[in-house]
């Protein structure tokens, strides 16, 4: 009883996990970690932009609420991104990707003690595992976003190129509202992991060891 209850956790904490990867994918695509304001230039670069890891919008200062003028997308290849948005960049990359490779693990432990085929060091292994893996992805979501808002509070500037007709600093800006979006994913991701290592089978139950035919 006490086996299937400690799976039932490992399962919540796969929900937990599961959503809080699905917001890192999500934030990743969204624009608006940083919002610059550009009141005080002349058209046509006058309005607002909001800055992402991998695009940039602008939003013409007199058009309607929520219109996207122009949406350019950046690559590997764009000498023009600063340090910090290259490194979130890989952060945000390497979080889904461990993210989901702690997902495969913990589904394979999960299958285990559902359908009784315990191997107590094998098992805890894979929880163990998915848990660090967890841990670390919720981690590097952290970083980008303290790093993100490190780079607002400084006021730094981009060189975006000409033709994306942004100033290299905006009168003023501020983090957006993709930033929450990331800390909660980050949030999950870090308590599914603790979850997820806390896994242990109970010490009264019987492991059979594996039998080479």
């Amino acid at each position: 009883m006490a086996m299937f209850k400690n799976a039932n956790c490992q399962a919540a904490s796969f929900s937990l996990n599961t959503l809080g990867w699905i917001l890192s994918m999500t934030c990743m695509g969204l624009a608006e970690w940083r919002v610059w304001y550009m009141e005080s230039i002349s058209d046509p670069s006058r309005g607002l932009a909001c800055i992402g890891m991998w695009k940039v919008c602008t939003y013409q200062h007199n058009s309607l609420p929520g219109r996207v003028i122009a949406c350019h997308r950046y690559s590997y290849s764009d000498t023009y991104l600063p340090l910090d948005i290259r490194i979130a960049q890989n952060l945000l990359l390497a979080a889904s990707l461990l993210g989901l490779l702690g997902k495969v693990l913990m589904v394979t432990g999960l299958l285990r003690v559902y359908a009784g085929q315990l191997q107590k060091d094998t098992t805890c292994n894979l929880f163990f595992t998915s848990g660090v893996l967890s841990v670390v992805a919720g981690a590097f979501i952290f970083t980008a976003v303290i790093w993100n808002h490190h780079s607002v509070m400084n006021e730094e500037g981009i060189h975006f190129p000409p033709s994306f007709h942004i100033p290299f600093r905006p009168d003023r800006q501020e983090t957006g509202s993709t930033v929450p979006v990331a800390v909660l994913a980050a949030f999950l991701m870090l308590l599914s992991g603790l979850l997820t290592i806390s896994f242990q089978l109970p010490p009264n139950i019987h492991v059979y060891p594996e039998v080479s035919q």
